[in-house]
């Protein structure tokens, strides 16, 4: 396997149910182009390798960046997790949703800062007492931790995090970066999407 950056992975999780929108979200269209590749440009900018984890291979036909599907199914995101860090080439693996297209490169950079300093398991933002999963770095090492944690029937983000070494980011010093939270936000209605593509 060839070698990269220790921050040189973005993973991109396209699964769930996307009730709320009716329709698949990892197939979101904004003014004609697909947001899933509005993400992948993006990241494009920062990160070397770019794995996108879905249970829908046959519709990515052409698809220049690595495709995997869940190893452990049924078990939500961090069945996404699980897998795509098995498969990430990096030290440390950056995770967004499909649905999150505020990319926001100076806070990934604050991020990996942030990881070089204090080497965690993961690196993620705080709001409160909620934790934001995603536009976050999680370790390559935790992919086994996460098989475990799955086989136990745990299957919440938050949980596993509560049992490893998360370095967490506070709100005040997240919204230096982004203000209104949009680097956090989903779409995840038909009026989310049209708010977002009257923004661009």
């Amino acid at each position: 396997m060839c070698k990269i950056d220790k921050f040189g992975t973005a993973i991109i999780l396209a699964g769930g149910k996307s009730s709320r929108m009716g329709f698949d979200k990892q197939f979101l269209e904004i003014n004609q182009t697909r947001m899933m590749d509005i993400v992948i440009e993006k990241l494009e900018e920062e990160f070397e390798e770019i794995i996108v984890v879905t249970n829908k291979l046959d519709e990515y036909e052409n698809f220049k960046h690595k495709l995997v599907s869940d190893i452990i199914v049924g078990m939500g995101p961090l069945s996404g997790l699980h897998v795509g860090l098995k498969n990430s080439k990096s030290k440390y693996a950056y995770f967004i949703a499909c649905d999150m297209p505020n990319i926001n490169i100076p806070y990934i950079k604050y991020m990996k800062d942030q990881i070089e300093k204090v080497k965690p398991d993961a690196c993620v933002t705080r709001c409160g007492d909620f934790a934001e999963t995603f536009n976050s770095f999680y370790s390559k090492d935790l992919y086994k931790r996460i098989e475990m944690h799955l086989k136990q029937d745990k299957r919440s983000v938050n949980s596993l995090l509560k049992e490893i070494d998360t370095h967490y980011i506070d709100e005040d010093v997240a919204k230096d970066f982004s203000p209104n939270w949009e680097m956090f936000r989903n779409l995840n209605t038909q009026e989310d999407l049209k708010e977002y593509s009257l923004s661009r």
